[in-house]
């Protein structure tokens, strides 16, 4: 027996494709031999990579005049969590409440309140869609999916309008964050596992032919006990709370009164926020002035999947240019953590020169990045304001992050223009600024497309 698996193993060694030793030698003696390498190696075995790459060019003072900027308003942290979708989308709704009061009125929503919900719904989600395909094998694509990732805190914009026209919201005082909603990952993953759990009990059901409303009845009862363990780890969702609106230094403006969360949701928000906005995507890749759709890929089972106009940088920045000048931010997503120095809070493609460093060069283009995984949206932030040059041409841009106060540029980031144009993807955008072209393209009958798509990840 152990002669067979030895000369399996050696059979194995002799495939084509493998690391021959007369390869390994060859790989070998082409390594530089050099006082220089041994310095580099020494350099590197004692520091960050980052620390050593850093392009000392491009380390001088930061330009921080724009020649357009939005109100400022304060700063959030999403803490240990992927709630920046979240984070992003109410800082638009919060500006946008405070722009119609003529900054005269203040408002900060309570982000465990909304996230009570986000997770409930996708629980139900995954459930419904277990049983939806129930009679598909367990290795289906969509099953599989499923299973995989029942549940998550990422998301996008589309979430938020679901989510805020149907529950409404709460102010931050009424209900605050807790330690799950700041650190989600132990209560995600103990939810995911019930969620496996009553997604096999739900396809045996089907598969044993019980009647839709036994399964249906089953289904509530394993919400309820997902209810439960938000419930004591989130807070149970308030019905009722009274409040009094403030200025932006905390100076109470007229009397307190008694909401619920949708009167409050009206009283902030006003109206609907689905199609009163497009979503749009740079993606190199696919043909522009596109229509697609990610199938499956929503927060509510009877909300909206997400769907985006697929549109040039150009037609992307003049969006943003527009509604930036008439005083809006804007929800935006990027590859955050491409050539970005985080302490500083600036991003840009020269930051740092790692092929200069390790003797080679990175040339793939934005395209080619997102095919290979390379690099796709990670990190929503709210985009607050650009630095338009004497010709319209945008010089650089800044974002309100949700990582605190205290990191980056004062809790924002500046970003030059060439590192917007090669790591930006998403832009939500009201529906005023957007030119009839484009108004007309988003109409058009989508192209579904899959959500596990290097481009299609939920920001985080």
């Amino acid at each position: 027996m152990a002669a067979s698996l030895m000369m399996t193993g050696a059979a194995a060694q002799k495939t084509s494709g493998g690391i021959s030793p007369e390869m390994l030698k060859q790989i070998e003696n082409a390594q530089a031999k050099s006082p220089a390498d041994k310095a580099l190696f020494n350099a590197i075995a004692s520091n960050a990579i980052d620390d050593l790459a850093k392009n000392f060019s491009n380390q001088g003072a930061i330009d921080t005049h724009f020649s357009h900027e939005t109100k400022s308003q304060s700063i959030h942290n999403q803490k240990s969590s992927g709630r920046c979708w979240m984070f992003s989308g109410l800082n638009v709704l919060r500006a946008n409440f405070a722009k119609r009061n003529n900054d005269t009125l203040a408002v900060e929503f309570s982000h465990d309140y909304l996230f009570f919900y986000d997770q409930l719904e996708k629980a139900n989600l995954m459930l419904q869609g277990v049983i939806d395909k129930a009679k598909e094998p367990i290795e289906n694509q969509y099953v599989a999916m499923l299973f995989k990732s029942p549940i998550n805190d990422g998301g996008t914009f589309c979430g938020v309008a679901d989510l805020a026209e149907k529950y409404g919201l709460v102010p931050m005082s009424v209900q605050p964050e807790t330690y799950s909603a700041e650190n989600t990952s132990r209560m995600s993953r103990l939810i995911d596992s019930k969620l496996r759990e009553y997604g096999l009990e739900l396809r045996k059901m089907v598969a044993d032919g019980k009647k839709a409303k036994a399964i249906n009845d089953r289904k509530t009862e394993m919400l309820s006990t997902i209810y439960h363990i938000l419930a004591i780890t989130l807070g149970e969702p308030v019905k009722e709370f009274s409040y009094t609106f403030c200025d932006k230094n905390g100076k109470p403006k007229g009397e307190s009164r008694t909401y619920t969360p949708r009167a409050f949701y009206e009283a902030t928000v006003g109206g609907p926020l689905n199609g009163t906005f497009i979503m749009a995507m740079n993606d190199p890749r696919r043909p522009y002035y596109k229509t697609y759709e990610v199938e499956w890929d929503r927060h509510t089972y009877d909300g909206h999947n997400w769907k985006y106009v697929n549109l040039p940088m150009e037609d992307i920045e003049a969006m943003a240019i527009a509604s930036i000048k008439d005083g809006h931010k804007l929800y935006s997503s990027y590859d955050v953590g491409k050539q970005a120095d985080r302490k500083r809070g600036y991003l840009d493609t020269e930051n740092f020169d790692y092929g200069s460093l390790f003797g080679t060069t990175f040339p793939m283009d934005k395209a080619q990045r997102i095919m290979t995984f390379d690099s796709g949206s990670t990190h929503a932030m709210t985009l607050t304001a650009v630095d338009l040059a004497a010709d319209g041409t945008p010089l650089k841009w800044k974002v309100e992050n949700s990582w605190g106060s205290t990191s980056g540029h004062n809790g924002y980031m500046i970003m030059t223009d060439r590192w917007f144009r090669e790591y930006m993807f998403r832009l939500v955008v009201d529906k005023k600024y957007v030119p009839e072209k484009i108004l007309e393209a988003e109409k058009q009958t989508p192209v579904m497309v899959m959500p596990d798509d290097p481009l299609f990840q939920e920001d985080e």
